[in-house]
């Protein structure tokens, strides 16, 4: 009887292990984390506290997608080129939900009013292009080259911009609530009649910066780096 009850102890002790699902669309995964009360990674991939596959089966079946646990491979993000994005956007083609772009090279290209919400596009180069209206909401832009980019009333809620190059870029009226722009660079930037609130504004940088008119409300950021800005 004592070894039962230390066998049952011990494994209500011993912590459970984590099991990391891959999707197939960054979309999914954030859905299926909210279900699963899990950790989105902010691609494709969900971090539960326990392999519950009926759980996850059903919530895929909801969802329509496919996933697997990772290591395996037939849940991964498809890759998009420059040149397919290029030829359905020439087409009249705008939706690119979970594109994964990551490293591609977009530079002054114009994608007015694209839907690359959930994209995969860190370390992308889209310098100087039209990103004017599009839709980034959710997307990975982390380390990504946005200098002189126009995105003029873009939609860049729950953006991951952290550490990108964003300087001389037009955000005016852009959405940018609950986005993360941690140790972003804004030199000359222009967010006149922004929507900052919620976002993340630590360690970026406001040299020269037009603040004008920008909800703050909400925003984490350290008060010394926006002496520079002008407001």
């Amino acid at each position: 009887m004592k070894n039962i009850i230390s066998i049952v102890w011990n494994s209500w002790l011993k912590p459970h292990k984590e099991s990391v699902l891959l999707f197939d669309s960054a979309a999914a995964a954030s859905e299926i984390a909210l279900m699963l009360k899990g950790q989105w990674d902010g691609c494709n991939g969900v971090i539960v506290a326990s392999g519950d596959e009926v759980a996850v089966n059903t919530a895929a079946k909801l969802l329509e997608t496919t996933w697997c646990y990772q290591g395996a491979s037939k849940a991964v993000l498809g890759r998009v080129t420059t040149d397919e994005i290029l030829r359905r956007y020439a087409i009249g083609e705008r939706n690119f939900v979970n594109a994964n772009l990551r490293c591609a090279v977009l530079a002054s290209l114009n994608l007015s009013e694209i839907n690359l919400s959930y994209a995969q596009l860190s370390w992308a180069d889209l310098s100087q292009a039209n990103l004017s209206k599009a839709d980034l909401t959710a997307a990975n832009l982390s380390q990504a080259n946005l200098s002189g980019t126009d995105l003029s009333k873009a939609y860049l809620m729950r953006t991951n911009l952290s550490g990108a190059d964003l300087q001389r870029a037009s955000l005016q009226r852009a959405n940018l609530s609950s986005a993360n722009l941690s140790e972003v660079n804004l030199t000359g930037a222009d967010l006149t009649g922004a929507n900052l609130a919620l976002a993340d504004l630590r360690g970026a940088n406001f040299y020269e910066c037009n603040l004008s008119g920008v909800n703050l409300k909400g925003a984490k950021f350290i008060e010394s780096d926006l002496a520079f800005a002008k407001q």
